[in-house]
């Protein structure tokens, strides 16, 4: 009697894996481990995720996903900004992944103009939305605004995350950035005005 595919498989490998990455980060993401821990073998793994490339584009999806649910519980733009932060420090492995492997989630290069970020970046697409929503226009017309916000607060993740800012200069920084987000916001603003 042939074997039945396992429904749930999927579903285990994905979740073995955002708990090997959660716990161990990169080092401790191998297709052997996570078959391990999804009760499974290598090869089934490999039958689901083509490559631990293609494993780790899934786990950013779900790492998107969380992300983007943090986002809309922000009823203001600052809100998001901060929850962009706060989700970043309390899930410094998962932000890891995200700000290392981002890229994965960008359609291959091809030749003329470069793609919106938007295309590959789905939560990117909901700042644009929403800065939209705030400030009239269409998305588009607030690309560069949504570009500067993110430069400003994965600065500002990277630096409290990798132990940059002197001791005790933490609070700080996330001041400052609470500041430069209201100004990047503000001069958004008068460019609609």
């Amino acid at each position: 009697m042939p074997r039945q595919p396992d429904p749930d498989l999927e579903e285990r490998v994905l979740k073995a894996a955002d708990g090997l990455w959660k716990r161990g980060g990169e080092q401790a993401l191998t297709m052997r481990a996570v078959a391990r821990a999804a009760g499974t073998n290598t090869p089934a793994v490999y039958r689901r995720f083509k490559n631990r490339e293609d494993l780790i584009r899934g786990l950013l999806l779900r790492i998107v996903g969380r992300l983007r649910q943090q986002f809309e519980q922000g009823e203001t733009l600052e809100q998001m900004a901060e929850a962009y932060v706060e989700y970043a420090l309390k899930m410094p492995n998962e932000y890891e992944l995200f700000s290392t492997y981002g890229s994965l989630m960008s359609p291959r290069k091809s030749r003329g103009a470069p793609r919106p970020i938007r295309e590959s970046r789905p939560n990117f697409a909901f700042a644009e939305q929403r800065l939209a929503k705030t400030f009239g226009g269409t998305p588009d017309d607030h690309t560069q605004t949504a570009l500067a916000l993110w430069g400003l607060l994965h600065g500002t993740c990277m630096l409290l995350l990798s132990n940059s800012i002197p001791e005790g200069h933490e609070e700080a920084l996330r001041e400052a950035c609470r500041a430069g987000v209201k100004a990047v916001l503000k001069a958004a603003g008068r460019q609609d005005s």
